[in-house]
């Protein structure tokens, strides 16, 4: 039997519910491959609740515990853990980092008040950990920076923090950087106590200051940012006196709170050099959930509050078939604790809150209560999404969870016969539990189409329902909903005959077809002297309606059409509905060949946020796809817009070549527009296919 994901574990030395005031809870964002878990892992063993640093490359990283994590070596979803560290709470949130699992980081702002963006000191500022940056100061979150892997060959933290400083200008304020002899690094100074530390792994030890240009420059920089937070400050730095310790911390407290000071740590996950002096930083000066606000629908902000009405927020919902349900929750008001009844704003649903626990990684510890401002989880939860507000009154609600929307698609065919409840159920299951997934059938094609963030990202849906759920699928390309019509107008006879003893069958008619703008068939009669009784109108009617659901060319659906019954004959004894709905279908048969069938295809409006720098590939890949670029819009950094109409049929992986074009910055929407006539060499190549 397959292990669960999840271990609900109760230790005797657990964790003690703290007050807000004592409860950090902190993201850790940034690029995929700069080092995010690793750090996590390093301050998890700073906190010694490991035993050691584990490494992402051979499946022992704490908080990569997933199996798709394992077998993949990066993180696919997000993870916490509670930790409790220098008397205070640390809930530490792990977020993936990899373009396809972006869902992570809106779970990730929603339930913490402060974000670390790591940075490999290697590889730079990218893009991932730019795009962390912006949706971190949008969502009104504390930002500090760490720039880590110093120990790699190239890694050059100057060259880093110079290009922070030059993306983000004044809010870059160092506090911890390494001090360079040749290319390695020999220790790390503390430019808020003045002191160098050579490091041995975790180990310390003060070191003499080093006589330092950039350091002395670096440390009047972040006197002068902490300056700038103060009147009072600001008279006494220009005075030349020194600030006190007080002084230094409260000022940085104040900047980073507000949003005009993002301090810049360094060090080296792996074997955990400098991380003590960030935690020990962090813990001093990031804000608690004492100062932090939760936005409620109505955008107004409101304090946690451990007095008020029992109320919480689902931020992550994890789907699994042996422990149920799995909601990741933090507390917005009150204490909640086991047994509590509370309403789900947005079914009126009461839910009972069973067990709540403490997250550690894949495991979870028993919590006899969770305050306001702290995060946990409960299991079993019933009709409960990501995004959901519980409360006693059930009219709490926060502002809705910003997702990515997915941008592939897939067709999802059973490797089995029978499997297709199984997939269902199991694909259900998994969009409940990741909001960056949908699924749903086409009404045109009959597919069920998988939509998500890219390749990987449909390979973990894909893995996942077979481990959790036990469904093989496999993979196509989605069927383009192609349509025909006609372009000439004709007049055709159709007469169906048979005599077979008895009553035989009579029916005829005689019709004009012709080209119209309505989607759905138009039918007509202008019969004069009873050539067609009025009682076989609607059979001849019901004949075309069929006869339209499958083309002449490729059998695709016809639209377009008018049909008018002008003339046609009948038999007193032969003649029946059915007899006249066959006459119809034959008119229909004998006459769409001549009137210029033609092959239609879905066009799509297209609108696309671009760099301005990549603008002139972008446009180029557009066009080789037949699209038409109609406008653009000069946007927020350094952005455009590009809208355009595109043949949907060229976009299968549109959202492939724009994250390889523009390193993952660009984003866009294709919304069906409307139906246009296939140039006539593809039109040739897809009437053979469906022959």
């Amino acid at each position: 039997m397959q292990e669960a994901l999840f271990q609900s574990t109760k230790e005797c030395f657990g964790l003690k519910q703290y007050a807000k005031e004592q409860v950090k809870n902190i993201a850790l964002l940034g690029h995929g491959g700069s080092g995010k878990t690793t750090l996590a892992d390093a301050i998890l063993y700073y906190g010694k609740a490991v035993d050691r640093i584990g490494k992402t490359a051979d499946g022992s990283a704490t908080m990569d515990f997933d199996v798709e994590e394992k077998k993949r070596k990066v993180s696919v979803s997000t993870s916490v853990y509670a930790l409790e560290i220098a008397g205070q709470k640390l809930n530490l949130i792990d977020v993936p980092g990899q373009f396809d699992f972006a869902g992570g980081v809106s779970e990730g702002l929603a339930a913490t008040d402060a974000a670390v963006i790591v940075v490999s000191g290697k590889s730079g500022l990218t893009v991932g950990a730019k795009q962390c940056f912006e949706k971190a100061r949008s969502a009104g979150k504390a930002i500090a920076f760490f720039v880590g892997k110093l120990d790699s060959t190239h890694a050059h933290f100057y060259q880093i923090l110079s290009l922070l400083s030059g993306q983000y200008g004044a809010l870059i304020c160092p506090i911890v950087i390494p001090y360079v002899e040749g290319d390695a690094v020999k220790g790390y100074i503390d430019l808020v106590e003045n002191r160098a530390y050579a490091f041995e792994g975790m180990a310390k030890q003060e070191m003499p200051l080093p006589a330092s240009a950039d350091a002395e420059r670096l440390r009047n920089l972040m006197l002068e940012a902490i300056a700038s937070t103060d009147e009072a400050l600001m008279e006494k730095y220009f005075g030349g006196e020194e600030f006190t310790r007080e002084e230094i911390i409260g000022g940085l407290r104040t900047g980073i709170r507000s949003g005009d000071i993002c301090p810049v740590y360094a060090g080296v996950q792996q074997l955990g050099d400098a991380v003590p002096m960030l935690v020990d930083s962090l813990l001093e000066l990031m804000p608690s959930s004492a100062d932090a606000t939760v936005k409620l629908k109505d955008e107004t902000a409101v304090p946690y509050d451990e007095n008020g009405e029992k109320a919480l927020f689902v931020f992550k919902t994890i789907a699994d078939p042996f422990v149920g349900k799995l909601s990741y929750f933090k507390v917005l008001s009150g204490k909640i604790s086991g047994d509590l009844r509370l309403k789900n704003n947005r079914t009126g649903e009461e839910e009972r809150i069973g067990k709540v626990m403490w997250l550690k990684g894949g495991k979870q510890e028993d919590a006899d209560s969770i305050a306001a401002g702290d995060i946990g989880s409960v299991s079993k939860l019933g009709n409960v999404l990501t995004g959901d507000t519980l409360s006693e009154s059930g009219t709490i609600q926060i502002a809705p969870m910003d997702f990515p929307a997915p941008c592939l698609s897939m067709a999802i065919y059973p490797q089995n016969k029978g499997d297709e409840e199984k997939i269902a159920a199991g694909l259900n299951r998994l969009t409940e539990e990741d909001p960056t997934i949908s699924v749903h059938t086409d009404n045109e094609t009959h597919e069920l189409i998988l939509s998500a963030l890219g390749e990987q990202h449909i390979s973990v849906v894909v893995s996942r329902l077979k481990a959790k759920f036990g469904a093989d699928v496999v993979l196509q390309q989605p069927r383009v909903a192609y349509r025909e019509t006609i372009r000439k107008s004709v007049k055709v006879q159709g007469r169906h005959k048979k005599q077979s003893g008895g009553h035989g069958q009579f029916g005829d008619v005689w019709i004009e077809f012709e080209p119209c703008d309505s989607t759905d068939l138009v039918f007509e009669e202008r019969v004069f002297g009873g050539a067609v009784p009025k009682n076989f109108f609607p059979a001849v009617e019901k004949g075309l309606r069929e006869s339209t659901a499958k083309g002449v060319l490729a059998g695709y659906p016809m639209v377009g059409i008018k049909a008018t019954l002008v003339d046609g004959s009948y038999h007193p004894v032969d003649s029946s509905e059915m007899s006249f709905k066959m006459a119809a279908a034959l008119a229909f048969k004998e006459g769409i060949p001549q009137a210029e069938p033609v092959l239609l295809e879905p066009i799509g409006t297209l609108k696309a946020m671009v760099p301005d720098e990549m603008l002139g590939d972008v446009i180029g890949d557009i066009n080789k796809r037949r699209g038409r670029i109609i406008g653009m819009n000069p946007a927020a950094n350094k952005m455009q817009e590009v809208i355009g109409e595109v043949p949907i049929a060229e976009m299968a992986d549109f959202a492939t070549a724009m994250r390889s074009i523009t390193q993952g910055m660009a984003t866009f929407t294709l919304d069906f527009e409307r139906y246009e006539e296939v140039p006539a060499q593809i039109a040739q190549k897809i009437i053979a296919e469906n022959k």
